[in-house]
């Protein structure tokens, strides 16, 4: 598959730029509640059993669409029923069949720490991720440079956002910096879609002891979890293995009976 990441930039820029046309950044930062405590997506994993992060996801640009009837009304609350400990949710439309508007739907809906899963590149979405509800954003060091990283993770944090910054290869480790919550290791390639697992544990041991790890994409077994728990990884982000089946929610507890 051709190296798709240059793409999906490319488009999340030109879609940023129309977003502002269409409302400021001063705007969407007065829709902002800053004074609201921020749900800890961190903590909810440190303090969990299984780590489970479930990921409300209706397509992928490698697989097509999963799930392109999902309703955001009623599968991240089955999620949190089920005993997720934190939310995943896809924001982007024209890759990933999301939208902004699956957060404000699931925000009211449920009490776990939600993540906007997005491929950031502005501040402008951190403002817009904090005013539709979202406790977490994703960093992808792929798309930043070390600069870039840096930044919006400190306006992150003023916006009371933790922050996980999601990693594939050792020499992505220099976009750490002191306002990372996080650090995830994606499994999956960002420009191919090859998706290996052991991507975790080759880089488990060169992730700082004392930050929380998550184990992202291609976890499939129940016994993967147990695994990666044992080399150090508190978080695991789980969508298609859930969005492919017929009830997502009813898939995450059989597998959280099978962990507990």
């Amino acid at each position: 598959m051709k190296d798709i990441l240059e793409e999906i930039i490319a488009c999340k820029r030109q879609e940023v730029a129309a977003l502002k046309e269409t409302i400021t950044a001063q705007e969407l930062l007065s829709r902002c509640n800053l004074d609201a405590p921020n749900i800890s997506m961190k903590a909810s994993l440190a303090a969990s059993s299984t780590g489970i992060i479930a990921e409300f996801k209706r397509r992928s640009p490698s697989k097509g669409w999963i799930k392109e009837d999902g309703d955001a009304s009623l599968v991240p609350s089955s999620y949190e029923q089920a005993g997720a400990s934190a939310l995943s949710i896809l924001t982007d439309s024209p890759f990933f069949g999301g939208s902004t508007a699956d957060i404000l739907t699931a925000r009211p809906m449920v009490s776990l720490p939600i993540l906007r899963k997005d491929f950031i590149i502005d501040e402008y979405q951190l403002f817009g991720a904090k005013a539709i509800g979202a406790n977490a954003v994703l960093l992808i060091a792929a798309c930043l440079s070390t600069e870039e990283a840096n930044t919006l993770a400190a306006k992150a944090h003023e916006l009371k956002l933790e922050v996980l910054l999601e990693i594939h290869q050792e020499d992505e480790l220099d976009h750490l910096n002191p306002h990372i919550d996080l650090v995830g290791v994606n499994n999956r390639n960002l420009g191919t879609f090859h998706t290996d697992v052991e991507q975790s544990f080759r880089l488990a041991e060169r992730l700082p002891k004392e930050i929380v790890k998550v184990s992202e994409s291609g976890i499939s077994h129940p016994e993967t979890i147990q695994a990666l728990r044992q080399a150090g990884f508190r978080g695991f982000l789980i969508g298609e293995t859930f969005m492919k089946t017929a009830n997502p929610g009813l898939t995450l507890k059989k597998w959280i009976n099978r962990l507990t």
